[in-house]
């Protein structure tokens, strides 16, 4: 049976201590300040009149991050839980090995799944993420997600803080529309919910499936006794399976750090575009060689939407009339036209000004929030496939679509960075109560090397693939369900209580997050 007193990691000195925990800190240190000089320098043009923009601005942060750092304890512990129970590596070696992966799988994210996720959010409080009802939003389903994740993880169970942050967003939406009735407002996006939905389902199935057939394939090929052993005290495996469970850590935790650490960076960029939109609200790392590329696509989308206006003339507010189609799904006659006249508004807007960097303060936010309001409209359109756009037609405006993207749907390095830190930090405090659950509790017989690689090298792919398709999973239950398999195809038996507290946990998150996120949305609109 192997020993469970491991020494938690301490730089101060000691049991804990070991130069690779002391690099990785002093690399934390680094970092904070690496951030902490870009976003005042990313603010020092900004004028703001009162400083409660910048108040919020940081107690915002703080509460996003402190999201990021709580689903340390959960997912990204997962991503370490073998290699610490195996004793292929110290705690601490281990906690700042994933640390570095996630570092990196975050620092090279698409973003895809960021702003996948917030597409659930009624389009007008993203729109009005900078009013009181988008401040609201924020708090709302940040903190929900952070009690819900902190009340498992002190029970020792691997919740998924994806699930608990998705939750979270659908309770927001929900109680907006209940505040607004049906009629005025979008509520939540239930198409984009139930692609989520299904992937949050299937996964854990995979993850179950698949490393249970992964082992009995092992077993069948790789007939070596000490790769189907549990670990033997302290005792660390043969090098050649230590470095089998180190490379699917690895995996996991780059896998875990591209997908998981986006959700925490599309909350950010709303808070920071919500805050100080002057700074964030548009990407001024565009330049004005690019800024001209992007007239250009915009007058030749244009040109395009004007072959199906129908003769239909644009209303005095086109971004309404678009914005009305992005709330409701329903195209009418004015729809195109107003499209194709919000096109034509963004490109003299930014033409006016020369490059995305210089719109001025007071147009910028307009700017981004009908660069936003068009590019949704379009998304809605293809998947629609209404209007019947010819191909080299819906090629153009799709052009148009990844160019408005390229300039509101990014995410400056030092957020990326600020998340990976926290994500470090939370796995160093508390990796230990989800390692006995993944190693001990699922199944009625401890975990063994062979079992460990297989449910790592499962969830390793499962995470990745969905991090293509712009798809969140939770680590958690693929990398815990992909336990369960493994002991099952094993004949080891599970432990049905912590079976039946995983699968309890897994269904109340949903329910228990939107409650939550509800009611704290509803109290803070009023705080607000």
């Amino acid at each position: 049976m192997p020993e469970l007193s491991y020494p938690q990691p301490n730089a101060a000195g000691g049991k804990g201590r070991n130069p690779g925990l002391l690099v990785f800190l002093a690399v934390i240190i680094v970092g904070i300040g690496y951030c902490g000089m870009q976003l005042v320098g990313d603010l020092q043009p900004v004028r703001e009149g009162s400083i409660l923009p910048y108040l919020l601005l940081g107690v915002a942060l703080l509460i996003a991050l402190g999201f990021e750092f709580v689903n340390g304890f959960h997912d990204t512990a997962n991503a370490v839980a073998t290699v610490i129970y195996t004793h292929s590596l110290t705690p601490n070696l281990a906690v700042v090995w994933s640390g570095a992966w996630n570092f990196l799988g975050v620092l090279l994210s698409s973003g895809a799944v960021a702003f996948g996720i917030l597409q659930l959010l009624p389009v007008e409080l993203i729109l009005q993420v900078g009013t009181s009802a988008g401040f609201a939003m924020v708090f709302a389903l940040l903190i929900a997600a952070i009690i819900w994740n902190l009340g498992t993880w002190y029970f020792g169970l691997p919740s998924s803080s994806s699930h608990t942050l998705i939750g979270s967003i659908i309770g927001v939406g929900l109680m907006n529309q209940l505040m607004h009735g049906v009629n005025g407002t979008s509520g939540v996006d239930w198409n984009q919910a139930l692609g989520v939905g299904k992937s949050l389902l299937l996964s854990p199935l995979v993850g179950f499936l698949a490393a249970g057939l992964l082992l009995m394939i092992l077993k069948a090929v790789v007939r070596i006794p000490a790769l189907y052993a549990e670990p033997k005290g302290k005792e660390p495996p043969p090098f050649w399976i230590r470095s089998l469970l180190i490379l699917t850590c690895t995996g996991v935790s780059f896998a875990h750090g591209s997908n998981d650490g986006q959700k925490g960076m599309g909350l950010i960029m709303l808070i920071l575009i919500g805050t100080v939109p002057t700074a964030y609200a548009l990407n001024k790392a565009v330049t004005p060689a690019e800024t001209q590329t992007f007239l250009a696509v915009a007058e030749q989308a244009s040109t395009t939407l004007a072959k199906y206006t129908n003769g239909v003339a644009p209303s005095a507010d086109p971004r309404a009339d678009v914005e009305a189609y992005v709330r409701t799904r329903q195209l009418t006659p004015a729809t195109v036209p107003a499209l194709q006249e919000l096109t034509k508004v963004i490109a003299r807007q930014v033409g006016a000004s020369g490059s995305m960097a210089a719109v001025p303060q007071g147009l910028v936010d307009n700017v981004r929030n009908n660069m936003y309001v068009a590019s949704e409209a379009i998304r809605l359109m293809d998947k629609a496939k209404q209007p019947a756009f010819a191909p080299a037609d819906a090629k153009a405006i799709d052009n148009f679509k990844a160019q408005t993207d390229h300039a509101t749907k990014f995410i400056p390095t030092w957020v990326k960075v600020a998340v990976a830190i926290a994500l470090g930090m939370g796995t160093m405090v508390g990796w230990k109560r989800i390692v006995v659950t993944v190693g001990e509790k699922i199944g009625k017989q401890h975990l063994t090397y062979g079992q460990g690689a297989s449910a790592e090298l499962v969830a390793m792919l499962t995470i990745g693939a969905a991090d293509v398709y712009g798809l969140p999973v939770s680590t958690t239950h693929v990398l815990s369900s992909g336990v369960a398999g493994t002991m099952a195809a094993n004949g080891s038996g599970l432990q049905w209580a912590t079976v039946r507290s995983l699968v309890l946990a897994w269904v109340l998150t949903l329910p228990a997050s939107i409650a939550l996120a509800a009611g704290l949305y509803w109290v803070f609109r009023a705080v607000f």
